[in-house]
């Protein structure tokens, strides 16, 4: 699966930043409470380069650990609202839940670990919500729009985005991506990686369904159908979300390239930057 390559490399780009980031954070914070370590940290060689004591010492300090703390509070800030939301959207899918025609919709596709829900809705809704055991969610009017074929594409292509985790990964990116706003080539990643999915998991239920017809019906009932949602929701995988037309497209030209272009200086940016940590551990 082409896509699927994509993909995975650029989840793999975002979370090498994250890595080397969140490592070097560790060992600062280490430092401060098992004393020193002998392992380089950036944010170490960074205040050590003013005399202790003095303005440039304490201001470099006070940057340093404000940073840090800044980091920590985005991620249990993000953490927390989606611990939350998860919570009370579970609470409204329980209480739409029609226990009938799940457990009729599970029989038919033979899911043998009963992992398709259906709801009422007056919206045609196709989404994989969870990060640990991700379910399908489906609106009884998408499963009235969408004959047996087109339904079977929607549900394979869900089934795409539960079986690799797309949503806890979207919502990793997203953190890396705010956390590191100031390394372009991570929002870069987040971008692309939320269409990419997409794709890969069309490409999963193209090669399930042995055809792109079923599919690309389905896309077409559901355009001028598009989820909107006016409140506030964890993050989701949806069926017809705003890149639908990247997908539309790819079943138009299936050799499409990297759907975000990354603009030059974003490029200049990202790299600067990695040259710059590169040089201070070469001269550390």
């Amino acid at each position: 699966m082409v896509w699927k390559q994509k993909s995975t490399a650029v989840f793999g780009l975002a979370l090498f930043f994250a890595i080397i980031l969140f490592v070097q954070m560790g060992l600062y914070i280490l430092n401060d409470f098992i004393g020193p370590i002998e392992l380089f940290n950036i944010f170490i060689f960074c205040v050590s380069l003013f005399k202790p004591g003095t303005f440039g010492y304490f201001a470099v300090e006070i940057i340093v650990n404000t940073y840090i703390f800044y980091t920590v509070f985005i991620i249990c800030k993000k953490v927390i609202n989606q611990i939350v939301l998860l919570s009370s959207f579970r609470h409204q899918i329980q209480q739409r839940n029609q226990i009938n025609k799940s457990s009729e919709l599970n029989e038919t596709f033979n899911r043998k670990n009963n992992d398709i829900v259906v709801i009422q809705d007056k919206e045609p809704l196709a989404f994989t919500f969870g990060f640990r055991k991700p379910k399908i969610v489906l609106s009884t009017i998408l499963i009235d729009m969408l004959d047996s074929k087109e339904l079977e594409a929607v549900i394979y292509h869900e089934t795409s985005h539960q079986k690799y985790y797309d949503g806890l990964k979207v919502f990793v990116l997203q953190i890396i991506s705010e956390v590191m706003w100031y390394i372009p080539l991570t929002k870069w990643s987040y971008q692309n990686y939320r269409i990419m999915v997409e794709l890969v998991a069309d490409e999963f239920a193209i090669k399930r369904m042995g055809s792109e017809l079923g599919l690309g019906s389905a896309l077409l009932k559901l355009i001028k159908n598009q989820l909107k949602i006016a409140h506030p929701a964890p993050a989701l995988v949806h069926f017809a979300d705003e890149t639908v037309d990247y997908r539309l497209k790819q079943l138009l030209n299936p050799q499409q390239t990297i759907p975000v272009k990354m603009q030059a200086r974003s490029v200049i940016i990202s790299l600067n930057m990695f040259v710059v940590i590169l040089f201070i551990l070469v001269i550390a």
